[in-house]
């Protein structure tokens, strides 16, 4: 079992940046891969950003490719995402999600944190 707890969203003026962190639970932490989704009002979760399993190869949704970097301490138990140049679309609940295997885009995954709220004002 692993549990996610995510923390570091606020809100931040368009332009701006902020540094979410999840950490998790669990000895096993380093093999799972670990992602990053998002959910903005009305509108369907999307992936983000992720680490593969063996934490050797990172994806990124076309969105967020040069502003957001997805990092990973495995001595901290915790994934971070850093997100520069927010816009108010990325205005949204980020999700930490991890999975055994790989964290798939259509959302398939083994495990889910609470969520942190990221507002970008304009």
């Amino acid at each position: 079992q692993v549990q996610l707890v995510e923390s570091g969203g606020g809100l931040v003026q368009a332009g701006g940046s902020l540094r979410l962190s999840c950490a998790a639970s669990g000895r096993t932490f380093s093999t799972y891969a670990m992602g990053w989704f998002r959910q903005a009002p009305g509108k369907e979760r999307e992936f983000v950003a992720s680490f593969s399993w063996s934490g050797s190869s990172t994806y990124y949704a076309d969105f967020v490719k040069g502003r957001f970097t997805i990092s990973r301490d495995n001595a901290k138990n915790t994934v971070y995402l850093q997100m520069n140049s927010l816009q108010p679309e990325d205005t949204a609940v980020y999700y930490c999600a991890a999975d055994r295997l790989r964290v798939r885009a259509d959302g398939t995954v083994d495990y889910w944190g609470q969520g942190t709220q990221v507002t970008v004002s304009s």
